[in-house]
């Protein structure tokens, strides 16, 4: 099946489904479509708007697709808004906040000038605001994205 701008769009409005199944397909769709080419990339700015979504699984989704996408970056925007990206590390849900760090050796991978901000932001992470029970997990995972960021 070719990929057009329309199916893109409506599959980027099934990520704000309430349904998890609806979205996490429509998810799966676009990480899809965006190993393909650049056409999902060309939506980077309404994935930087997920971001502030007040749904945790909304969330998580822009921070998936914006990954996802930094092969495609060329224009720098992920550079722009990265701050906004960031503040994800320490999510108020820690299930966000774990994918978020674990998506960061991707990013790292196309956007190595970013490095340099992502260790700082994970080095410098309070972890206090997460339950004691969750707070070595998400130290767990800082330690793998870092370890896997310098490789």
């Amino acid at each position: 099946m070719k990929i057009t701008e329309e199916y893109i769009r409506e599959q980027i409005q099934l990520l704000y489904s309430k349904d998890s199944n609806t979205g996490y397909a429509a998810l799966k769709e676009l990480q899809d479509a965006s190993h393909e080419d650049c056409m999902v990339y060309t939506h980077l700015n309404e994935f930087f708007d997920m971001l502030e979504n007040k749904n945790s699984f909304v969330r998580t989704r822009g921070l998936v697709l914006i990954a996802e996408n930094a092969i495609w970056d060329e224009k720098g925007i992920i550079d722009r808004f990265f701050d906004s990206y960031l503040q994800h590390i320490t999510d108020e849900k820690p299930i966000t906040a774990r994918q978020c760090i674990k998506l960061l050796p991707t990013i790292a991978k196309h956007k190595p000038e970013l490095i340099k901000r992502m260790t700082e932001t994970l080095r410098s992470a309070d972890l206090s605001c997460y339950k004691e029970s969750m707070q070595p997990l998400v130290k767990k995972d800082i330690e793998e994205a870092l370890a896997q960021i310098q490789e």
